[in-house]
């Protein structure tokens, strides 16, 4: 009887974890230990090689001190949150500092959980593994808002299209028409497309969160509010492919 082939692609992956430290004694640490609980880490030593190491890796989550030299976990985060690929990213604080005030400031200022030290090695992996499932929520719920209706949202810009097409209408006279970021005009012409946050996501490298923002800005400089709307404006007005 022959083995039931396996899915490579129904194994769940571990997420990618960067740790910032620059204590060699810790880093070394809680590196080995989150392996051994399966996780896949990279190391950084401060907040700047720890911004660098980010922008290649695209981490699932990120762990990082908060008093380092150089750059420490506040500039880092700061860094992270002003950048499109990078600023959904969860981030923990792991820091000897425990006081209600610098707790205060590190949510504040974006983070997702903060752990002072010294900790429990499995509370650190309880709350990594928590904090990765509640951004995997998050997403699933908007993917399932941004898939909603999508087949006849296809079928309405087929259609559009079409009409267009029959009539060569061009531009709207007289009308002043937006100014666009390049970014902007790459998520308008995929959603032009059909595509779904997640697919434009995919391809623009980003998370469907800034999709969602950049969308939400599409609505508000074209005077649309839906994305049928948005896609009939931009055809009538040869602002897509």
């Amino acid at each position: 009887m022959n083995e039931p082939s396996v899915n490579t692609q129904e194994i769940t992956k571990q997420p990618r974890l960067l740790l910032v430290d620059d204590e060699p004694g810790m880093r070394n640490a809680v590196k080995a230990y989150l392996e051994d609980e399966g996780f896949e880490v990279t190391t950084a030593v401060d907040g700047e090689e720890g911004w660098e190491k980010a922008q290649k890796l695209l981490p699932d989550l990120i762990i990082s001190d908060v008093m380092m030299p150089r750059c420490d976990g506040y500039g880092l985060l700061k860094r992270l949150r002003e950048d499109e690929r990078l600023s959904g990213t969860p981030v923990i604080f792991l820091t000897a500092k425990g006081m209600t005030i610098d707790r205060t400031q590190g949510y504040q200022a974006g983070v997702d959980d903060y752990i002072p030290k010294p900790f429990d090695p499995d509370e650190l992996v309880a709350r990594v593994r928590n904090v990765v499932k509640r951004q995997d929520r998050l997403l699933a719920e908007a993917a399932r808002f941004a898939d909603a209706d999508v087949g006849q949202m296809a079928r309405q810009i087929t259609e559009i299209r079409s009409m267009l097409s029959e009539s060569a209408k061009g531009p709207l006279q007289g009308a002043d028409l937006p100014n666009f970021t390049p970014r902007e005009s790459s998520v308008l012409q995929l959603v032009a497309e059909g595509l779904m946050n997640k697919e434009i996501a995919r391809q623009l490298e980003t998370s469907i969160r800034n999709v969602e923002k950049y969308v939400s800005r599409l609505f508000i400089k074209t005077g649309t509010s839906s994305r049928t709307e948005l896609v009939r404006y931009a055809l009538e007005n040869h602002l897509v492919k």
